[in-house]
């Protein structure tokens, strides 16, 4: 095992953490899913295998939260029926898959999964099934993601909680966008090696690659895409605030940065992503037009159906030539993909996990043991059909969940409620299309908690803003009269 300097600055901030104001547990632990390349520990024994910051901060997190709040708020996430029971379901059954899937199918199905060798990065073939270090790492972020949950819901049940978490989520965009700058910045001058602190793991870095003369922006993640997916939750999260009209000039600034950096990335699925959460965000904001007095951006709305297409066709018109720049820029992101080396590559990866997933009769490889370029074709490949549905559950938890009319009135809880719902929405669309593993990120886990959490507390403080029954007996004060 070797700790990496980043490292060993993430256990002092844990420890200092421990002793600080709950409420920056929550800020450092969002922050630090900005890291998507850092890793704090590296393990040869499990073929170079890296655990990055954010999973080695979730400790810190999880104990500071015991700390605060005991057991009992983290287990309540858990009840039945509840998404937080669901997600335990798939957890634990995709951790006995991993356990029992590769012996029980071992040889008998060729799967794409990473090889890794000490000393040297890790690359993708395509091999006979068998156990590996990936069906530890898988389930052990699996079960990290679960913890995560359960965490995050202890905490947002709690008074404030809702403002906490969007700071925290406001930090971590701004985090992102200084390090898409550093990326820039160092690139062109030259000095990449400063970012080197950052980018530790045991990854294939594509940290330098250019699309149509522009530089692909990868951040503090190993390639252009990695950045993308994580930049459209934030922009997501950061513009549905905005139409909630929560500080406003801010959240203005950081969704418009975070759109600009997720063109500037050059990647198809950020394209493909925001072609859903655009029509999500927008919807959403028609619906509130019907249901709340004071509704979120009317005008912009208009803008978007009226203005927008106006603006689209002045361009057309006066400046064919962009136009034809643009759409070569296009063709060769979306249109163009396919025929790539990379749509061919990520092409045979669905195919052999498509026959993983026949060949072992619907049942999966386990959890960690192939990998695919969608999250579909990752969970029917990993853990079958029964993973599938028990999945599907969950995010259907997730995206129903409502409250009532009467706990609305608590405006940035509610606000909080909507960004977290339009993050989950991006993270679930970015990985549809690209997803390579089961494991979508501690962000992606934060979010399903909060909503999960934000729900449960807007529930609870309508309930017990409710007059008491007729003939219903007074509390006694302990102690008496």
């Amino acid at each position: 095992m070797s700790f990496e300097l980043i490292g060993f600055v993430t256990v002092l901030v844990g420890l200092g953490v421990l002793m600080a104001p709950i409420h920056w547990a929550l800020t450092f632990m969002v922050v630090s899913t900005t890291l998507g390349s850092a890793a704090a520990i590296n393990l040869p024994a499990l073929g170079g295998a890296s655990i990055l910051v954010p999973n080695v901060f979730l400790l810190f997190f999880g104990v500071r939260i015991l700390m605060a709040y005991g057991e009992g708020p983290v287990l309540a996430a858990f009840v039945p029926a509840g998404s937080g029971f669901w997600l335990m379901v798939l957890t634990l059954f995709g951790v006995l898959t991993a356990i029992l899937s590769p012996r029980l199918f071992q040889g008998a199905v060729d799967v794409m999964t990473v090889e890794r060798s000490v000393g040297a990065r890790s690359f993708i073939a395509l091999s006979p099934l068998r156990s590996s270090s990936n069906n530890i790492t898988q389930a052990v972020y699996a079960l990290g993601g679960l913890a995560c949950f359960g965490f995050c819901h202890a905490y947002l049940r709690r008074p404030g909680a809702p403002s906490h978490l969007v700071s925290a989520i406001l930090i971590a965009a701004a985090v992102n966008l200084a390090f898409a700058a550093a990326d820039i910045v160092t690139y062109f001058s030259g000095t990449e090696y400063l970012l080197s602190v950052v980018r530790t793991a045991n990854y294939a870095l594509l940290t330098a690659a250019e699309k149509g003369g522009l530089k692909r922006i990868s951040g503090s993640f190993p390639e252009a895409s990695a950045f993308a997916d994580y930049t459209l939750v934030l922009f997501a999260a950061t513009a549905s605030l905005w139409l909630d009209r929560i500080r406003s000039r801010l959240t203005a600034a950081l969704a418009l940065a975070s759109l600009a950096g997720l063109v500037f990335s050059t990647s198809a699925t950020a394209l493909l992503g925001l072609a859903v959460v655009f029509p999500f965000l927008w919807i959403r904001s028609i619906i509130t037009v019907f249901q709340r007095k004071n509704p979120g951006r009317p005008v912009f709305l208009a803008a978007l159906f009226l203005i927008v297409p106006l603006v689209l066709l002045t361009v057309v018109n006066l400046f064919p030539e962009m136009v034809s720049t643009v759409y070569d820029f296009l063709d060769e992101m979306l249109l163009s993909k396919v025929d790539s080396q990379s749509g061919r590559e990520r092409a045979m990866w669905n195919a052999a996990a498509y026959e993983a997933f026949v060949n072992t009769f619907g049942m999966g490889a386990g959890l960690g043991s192939a990998r695919a370029s969608s999250y579909l074709l990752v969970l029917l490949s990993n853990v079958g059909v029964l993973g599938l549905v028990i999945f599907c559950i969950f995010v259907a938890t997730i995206l129903c969940a409502r409250v009532p009319l009467a706990a609305q009135r608590r405006v940035e809880g509610l606000a909080a409620l909507r960004a977290a719902k339009a993050g989950f929405v991006a993270a679930l669309s970015t990985s549809l299309v690209s997803g390579t593993v089961y494991d979508l990120g501690l962000l992606f886990y934060i979010l399903a908690g909060s909503v999960s959490a934000l729900t449960c507390l807007q529930i609870s403080d309508a309930a017990a803003r409710r007059p008491p029954l007729v003939g219903a007996a007074s509390p006694r004060r302990i102690g008496g009269s």
